[in-house]
């Protein structure tokens, strides 16, 4: 990596961007120094010897395996507070009609969960009650229930989702899913479907010398920031980014590392080439590069022709989309997809990057087909500098999934049949279920029509990552039991019950647990992440041993089946389940982790298919209209980490959390000034915000996520993944003063 100085690629001759708008990291710096008063030292122990629980990048301490130089993000230093806040007062909790009416940063804030709490219906508050009384009330009303569970990546590591999906099968039920339902679900479906592995193909090194990296409806600025030294280091080594997305993210077009003295004084260029479409628009785009590859010959023959199937069909498909019917879908150019469909042509390497803007749509799988297909089409997968990378957000998503904490999937991501679940029964020595379990939106719609009996949620929360948050209000309020396991209070948990109990179950973080846990990062690294010496809070326990001693009360005739002695024994029944994890059950120390499949998937055009061929898909163009005077709204993430919202601004566009980003051209034409107050109004619901002009291509808007998701309809969801629909078509009125 070249040391020189390139003002080629400075964002600005300012020094430190003085008079630009940004976030300032030396401000969260000292914010997060203050906000672990009283535990500096052990928050200081947590970032110098644990691996990170912010997203899915994976660090050892402050380093990683990508480069040489030290990484930090204001994500992670955020987290300090959580992880090393002194527990709340559990007279606190007496009373909570109170505490309805607060945010959920200011419920956080009361401090951790030290001890089991019950509340039952008609009582204003919780109780504190002890771990014997807490397990056995809902191992009593977990007999014979209709079950549903749910885990969220807070943080969570691969022995506590392992561990939960083994003691829920035990209680016969596929019904537990985690937070990769709502994110990567259709990448999982179409990626596992077109290359045989439902994971990205390449590591971050192969960012840094590529000749293109293209992010598609991804914002690593907001929700991945160490990755942007990454981008800063790629530029050096002259690789062109391009973006595809409805806003001109400012964050990706000039970006200031502050770990990095060049990036840290001038800045750093990100973005070299913007492609804007529709909210919703992708396939138009992405179909019309691939035709345009298809008609000037830059399709890489022999690669597609030694190591791919249904290349023919999806060619033809294209070419009887027409132009006007791309352009008019996409919002686009045809000669904007010709830009793109050049560089892809003439680059001998790229990178191909989505994340939340390609997935969360009711076609979200074909979206991911789309951009599969391009990578294919070009040979760029399975060697240095190339491969297609679903971005996570979350350090525990890509880990959730292949534990098995997934409804439609079991341990190493095997499909749910007979024949597997058989296999898995044999190795745990109990039935395991051979159909599909309840997704998290069925869960809700379940409990919702009175057809759940009882719903575990570790982490999360419903009311903030669900569409429309009063029908997941109702459907909460109508379940026997909620048990609630979690480091702090959330506002779901508050949620009366209108005829049973709710239990709040004290968590472990991470870097709590004795023996160690691991986390797998999106380039497929699995990392250990040992027991941090600090402060501990009350009678926390480990999510892990509180899923497998429910398990035990509910089953006690397979007590000796799902118990364990700690993580150690976890992680060798991991290696046993899952294969490719071949490795873990050795990790014991900080940095000792195993990357599986190594630098690549698919080397050498080998792919993980029945047959060992990549499988284009011929994608057709959704039904998408949008009728005169309506808009399409995407929601969006702010100064937050998941549902966390961390500020009210974002430094980077300075949108509060009320703001409806709209684009110049549409705010002129309808006499909107900036800060009007106006009302979106969907077939869902209706939000109050103020406008705010952002670069966003005309006809859509942008609101943030939770806060838009009363606009959102519950019933839409891709047709495959089952993942929700986080869009929503829409009509803007000024409100009247």
């Amino acid at each position: 990596m070249s040391k020189r100085l390139d003002p080629r690629n400075w964002a600005g001759w300012k020094p430190f961007g003085i008079g630009e708008r940004k976030p300032n990291n030396y401000l969260e710096l000292w914010k997060a120094f203050r906000s672990v008063r009283g535990n500096r030292r052990y928050a200081w122990r947590i970032l110098t010897q644990g691996t990170c629980d912010g997203c899915a990048l994976g660090t050892k301490g402050m380093r990683d395996w990508t480069m040489d130089e030290v990484h930090l993000c204001n994500i992670r230093l955020r987290l300090l507070q959580l992880n090393t806040m002194p527990a709340l007062d559990p007279a606190v909790l007496a009373d909570v009609t109170g505490l309805e009416r607060l945010r959920s940063a200011q419920l956080r804030e009361l401090g951790r969960l030290p001890y089991p709490m019950l509340r039952r219906a008609g009582e204003r508050g919780f109780r504190r009650i002890g771990w014997d009384e807490a397990l056995d009330l809902a191992a009593e009303r977990l007999r014979d229930a209709r079950l549903g569970v749910y885990l969220t990546s807070r943080g969570i590591p691969n022995e506590n989702y392992f561990a939960a999906q083994k003691a829920v099968r035990a209680l016969g039920t596929n019904s537990i899913d985690n937070a990769a339902r709502i994110c990567h679900s259709p990448s999982t479906v179409a990626l596992k479907e077109m290359i045989g592995a439902a994971a990205t193909t390449c590591s971050y090194k192969d960012w840094v010398g590529s000749d293109l990296i293209v992010f598609i409806g991804s914002n690593p600025a907001n929700n991945q920031p160490v990755a942007m030294k990454y981008l800063y280091h790629a530029k050096k080594a002259g690789t062109r980014i391009a973006m595809v997305n409805t806003y001109r993210e400012p964050g990706m077009e000039k970006y200031w590392v502050p770990s990095n003295a060049e990036s840290a004084v001038f800045g750093t260029k990100i973005t070299d080439y913007f492609f804007g479409v529709n909210v919703g628009g992708d396939i138009g785009f992405l179909n019309g590069v691939l035709k345009h590859l298809v008609e000037n010959g830059w399709v890489d023959r022999a690669f597609v022709e030694e190591h791919t199937s249904g290349f023919d069909e999806a060619a033809r498909a294209v070419s009887e989309q027409t132009w006007e019917e791309l352009e008019a879908l996409s919002g686009s150019t045809r000669q904007q997809m010709f830009e793109l469909a050049r560089l892809l042509g003439e680059a001998r390497s790229a990178v191909l990057v989505w994340s939340m803007g390609v997935t969360q749509h009711t076609y979200g799988e074909d979206n991911v087909r789309s951009i599969v297909n391009l990578a294919l089409a070009r040979g760029f997968v399975g060697r240095d500098n190339c491969g297609l990378m679903p971005i996570r957000g979350h350090s525990g998503v890509q880990g959730g999934a292949e534990m098995g904490a997934y409804a439609t999937g079991l341990p190493g991501g095997l499909p749910i049949t007979p024949e597997n679940a058989q296999k898995f029964s044999d190795m745990w020595g109990f039935e395991v279920p051979t159909s599909p379990g309840l997704t998290a939106t069925d869960m809700i719609d379940a409990a919702h029509a009175g057809d759940l009996d009882a719903l575990i949620s570790s982490g999360g929360n419903f009311l903030e990552v669900l569409p429309d948050p009063g029908y997941c209000r109702t459907a909460l309020a109508r379940l026997p039991l909620r048990v609630h396991i979690d480091i702090v209070m959330s506002s779901q948990m508050l949620v009366p019950s209108d005829e049973g109990d709710v239990l709040l179950l004290p968590a472990q973080t991470r870097y709590e647990m004795e023996g160690g846990v691991t986390e797998t990062s999106t380039e497929r690294r699995v990392i250990f992440s040992p027991e941090i010496e600090g402060p501990r809070i009350g009678e926390a326990r480990p999510e892990w041993r509180i899923f497998t001693e429910l398990a035990a009360r509910v089953r006690p005739d397979l007590a000796d089946r799902v118990r364990y002695t700690g993580t150690p024994q976890i992680r060798q029944d991991i290696e046993r389940a899952v294969p490719f994890y071949e490795g873990i059950a050795g990790l014991s120390a900080f940095g000792d982790n195993v990357q599986y499949g190594g630098r690549h998937l698919c080397p050498g055009g080998h792919f993980g298919t029945p047959d060992g061929r990549g499988r284009f898909s011929a994608v057709a163009l959704p039904s998408l209209e949008r009728p005169d005077g309506t808009f399409m709204v995407a929601t969006r993430r702010g100064k937050q980490f998941n549902s966390m919202v961390h500020e009210r601004r974002d430094g980077f566009n300075g949108a509060t959390r009320e703001a409806v980003l709209m684009s110049a051209y549409d705010a002129d034409r309808l006499g909107l000034p900036d800060g009007t107050p106006v009302e979106l109004r969907g077939a869902a619901g209706s939000f109050t915000g103020r406008v705010l002009r952002a670069p966003l291509m005309p006809g859509n808007l942008q609101i943030h996520w939770p806060e838009g998701n009363v606009l959102l309809d519950p019933v839409r969801r891709s047709a495959d993944a089952r993942i929700p629909d986080y869009n929503a078509l829409v009509t803007v009125a000024r409100v009247a003063p």
